[in-house]
């Protein structure tokens, strides 16, 4: 999310019967569709608009994706996309710092935004008979950008990496190991930027960069909720459609080599526990067999507590404070498969390295058992389907799927999960999941954290490269 967050909840108690006939029935009604009842229209100016009817509870969301996010970044500009998407609640021609969202929330709703490698993502969640403020408002910003404040903005920014990178061993790390991963595809710099390149970002790029990437047609609108779709679609036509393009955005034309061979990167931070970021080069929805069936691959070694690592690294060796597993097939370009662990004290890293080279031993050499695979299946699709009962992972999820190519992707998830054999699973963790496509970091703490700033005792390690989720 890496767009793990577009799933939502990915525990599925099937021990239960009731929960059980309950997924089963919401399995069924995803099957069913969603794409079906989605309204599509592409206006003269380039943008795209999704409008889907969920009459569920009385509430709207309203996302604006704009095609823009570090990955379309270049060399002393890191950062970019990150720092506009906290000016674009500084002001407009029109309204004043923050009255963005001043508005929204006198109407009633709340508004956010997240900066990922490839995208941005602008919303609002609002009473459904308010839908046409924020309607308004993002059409406003799309057009009439003018920021105010820029430098103190500029200062929230880098404060915020010093609070969330730099002072954050395991996000330290996170980063460090993700750029010796990748040396030619801008997915080698973190999202939030690099500081010494936030620091010399002007008012300038930052208007600059607005009139190349802000525009129609490089937006899609997807609203959701409990309107009329017909009436919904006008808002939104009447609204944005008047707006001008600037010139289109240029290509990415940067692919990452093959890598040949393992790479290892040390930190040496402040930090209270050693802990270990191992990243392998994995292909995304391009290559859909395989990018499903590490879906399943992952889902197995590192998902919830009866996964495999969870089971040995955690509760039965108890190795570990915690074992995560990240991999984002939805990324614009192939991506990483993440393993994370943090130890306990007195554990060194090169025995939890040992420990999880054996688990892949496991997963390459011996095909999973059948209840393994559908318990995997079960899970991934559960995520999905309890998705569909939220306004705003609805209009996630089919802005996502619609910068990808189309929102009638969506209706194909679980096709494709269920598709997925032992076979399969054995085969791309065979092929991805070797040491010569590895990328290891590991942490050597150098002193007990100063403060509890950022890298807690205890926390876990979480990969968060790949989506800000910034709470603003």
């Amino acid at each position: 999310m890496k767009i793990k967050i577009l799933f939502g909840c990915r525990f599925f108690p099937a021990s239960t019967m009731s929960v059980a006939i309950l997924w089963l029935a919401l399995a069924a009604s995803a099957r069913a569709g969603v794409a079906d009842a989605v309204k599509y229209a592409k206006l003269p100016n380039g943008l795209q608009v999704l409008v889907l009817e969920n009459h569920k509870a009385p509430v709207a969301t309203l996302n604006v994706f704009y095609r823009v996010g570090s990955r379309n970044e270049v060399t002393g500009k890191t950062g970019i996309s990150h720092l506009c998407e906290h000016l674009m609640f500084r002001g407009t021609k029109k309204y004043g710092p923050e009255e963005f969202s001043n508005i929204i929330q006198e109407n009633g709703g709340d508004d956010n935004a997240f900066t990922t490698e490839d995208f941005t993502d602008y919303f609002e969640v609002i009473n459904r008979d308010h839908l046409d403020v924020p309607i308004k408002l993002e059409a406003d910003r799309m057009a009439n950008f003018a920021p105010q404040g820029f430098d103190s903005e500029k200062s929230v920014v880098m404060e915020e990496r010093r609070l969330r990178t730099e002072d954050n061993p395991e996000d330290a790390l996170a980063e460090m190991t993700q750029a010796a991963a990748f040396v030619e595809h801008p997915y080698h710099w973190p999202v939030i930027g690099w500081m010494h390149d936030i620091q010399g970002l002007t008012l300038q790029d930052a208007l600059a960069y607005h009139s190349i990437y802000y525009s129609p047609q490089n937006a899609i609108v997807v609203a959701v909720g409990d309107f009329d779709g017909n009436q919904v679609m006008k808002q939104i036509t009447d609204a944005f459609g008047a707006i001008h393009n600037g010139v289109k955005p240029p290509p990415i034309d940067e692919l990452e080599p093959p890598q040949d061979g393992e790479r290892r990167v040390v930190l040496r931070h402040a930090a209270n526990l050693p802990a270990i970021a191992a990243a392998w080069h994995a292909p995304n929805y391009q290559n859909a067999t395989d990018a499903y069936a590490l879906e399943i691959a992952g889902e197995i070694l590192g998902d919830g507590k009866s996964s495999r690592l969870y089971k040995d690294l955690v509760m039965d060796k108890q190795m570990v404070e915690s074992a995560d597993v990240e991999y984002e097939m939805t990324s614009f370009d192939p991506n990483l498969l993440w393993v994370s662990a943090q130890m306990r004290p007195g554990i060194k890293s090169d025995d939890v390295i040992a420990e999880l080279d054996r688990q892949l031993a496991l997963i390459r050499d011996q095909p999973v058992s059948a209840d393994e695979l559908q318990k995997a299946k079960n899970l991934e699709e559960a995520g999905f389907v309890f998705a569909q009962d939220s306004v705003f992972e609805q209009a996630s999820q089919l802005g996502l799927y619609q910068m990808l190519g189309s929102y009638k992707m969506v209706d194909q998830y679980l096709a494709q999960i269920d598709k997925v054999t032992a076979t399969d699973v054995q085969r791309v963790a065979k092929q991805y999941l070797v040491d010569t496509n590895r990328t290891l970091g590991v942490l050597v703490p150098t002193g007990v954290l100063p403060h509890e700033a950022g890298g807690g005792i205890g926390g876990p390690v979480h990969n968060q490269i790949g989506i800000d989720g910034e709470q603003r």
